[in-house]
């Protein structure tokens, strides 16, 4: 998910109760909810998308970084807070270990639910696992965890007494098991959307095909649908409002796998790395007297392979026979 989503999912949770666990505490949920984006260094450092979404969002990172960032809040305490208020309490260092591993477990969570996926056997294997049930900017969990959280601190700001302050966490809390409830309906979506989708493709002679049923923005009612067909991908959309319905329409785009440039071009980094990320590869072969520009796509994201952030090119000689 962006990182706004996962920023407002920390504060929720800060507004739910739990930042006043100990000092520091709603700053520790909302930089936990985004700690394991620290990956994004790597990309100035020439690393690009195949990187992210790994090393620091697996399992054994999922272990390590809830204590890193318990280090770091520690340090921040303990050299800069308390140093300008030399009389202020202490920040508790179990309750910033139970808050940092909450609000870090939230995150690969979430982005394990949109097309982009996530690598939970990082570093030991590389495979990718999608959810493939929340666009990865989703208003509707914007808007209900905003509400919740400026809820429940207007409702703080004017309470007097134990009993009321406990009330004022409820939007909070609504908020959060609102969003929840949303989730397990969008998963369930994606499971019985791919199942329908498998079983219309199967009745017209596609059966076992690559696919993938994504969700779409903004409308939670309606999926986008890739399918491989042999040589191509090809595109269709699945409505369930009035009633369930799943259409191909006129869209095709071709794999181009055959040439032997493209060949080459997969066997260079730059192409091993990309391929590694994308889940329906297609290639476009530009050639000139000395070169091929082989251009690579990912069709769950775009159709152009020179015109989006989802592609890349690799340049190399010209190929005898290459067509």
């Amino acid at each position: 998910m962006d990182n706004i989503c996962h920023t407002l999912v920390g504060a929720a949770l800060g507004e739910a109760g739990l930042k006043h666990r100990t000092v520091l505490g709603a700053a520790t949920l909302m930089i936990g909810a985004n700690f394991p984006d620290i990956d994004i260094i790597a990309v100035p450092l020439g690393h690009g998308l195949e990187f992210r979404r790994g090393w620091t969002h697996g399992i054994p990172a999922l272990i390590v970084l809830p204590f890193l960032l318990t280090g770091l809040m520690l340090a921040w305490d303990l050299l800069v807070r308390r140093r300008r208020k030399p009389v202020a309490s202490a920040a508790r260092p179990g309750q910033l270990l139970l808050l940092a591993t909450i609000s870090i477990l939230t995150h690969p969570v979430l982005d394990w639910l949109n097309v982009y996926g996530m690598r939970w056997l990082m570093p030991f294997d590389g495979r990718w696992f999608y959810g493939d049930a929340l666009f990865i900017v989703d208003p509707w969990i914007w808007g209900s965890l905003a509400v919740g959280i400026v809820w429940t601190r207007r409702l703080l700001r004017s309470a007097r007494d134990p009993a009321k302050v406990r009330a004022a966490h409820r939007p909070a809390r609504w908020a959060l098991a609102g969003v929840a409830t949303y989730i397990l309906a969008m998963l369930a979506a994606s499971v019985s959307g791919r199942r329908l989708v498998q079983r219309e493709l199967a009745a017209d002679g596609r059966a076992n095909a690559n696919l993938m049923v994504a969700p779409v923005p903004v409308n939670p009612f309606r999926r986008m649908v890739v399918f491989d067909d042999g040589s191509e991908y090809r595109f269709g959309e699945l409505s369930w409002l009035p009633l369930p319905r799943f259409g191909i329409d006129e869209r095709v785009v071709q794999k181009g796998a055959a040439a032997p440039s493209i060949a080459a071009a997969r066997a260079t980094p730059e192409g091993r790395a990309f391929l590694n990320w994308a889940r329906f590869p297609f290639f476009v072969v530009e050639r000139d007297a000395q070169s091929s520009l082989v251009r690579i796509g990912d069709a769950r994201y775009t159709v152009d392979a020179e015109e989006s952030w989802a592609a890349t090119a690799v340049r190399i000689p010209n190929i005898t026979n290459d067509r």
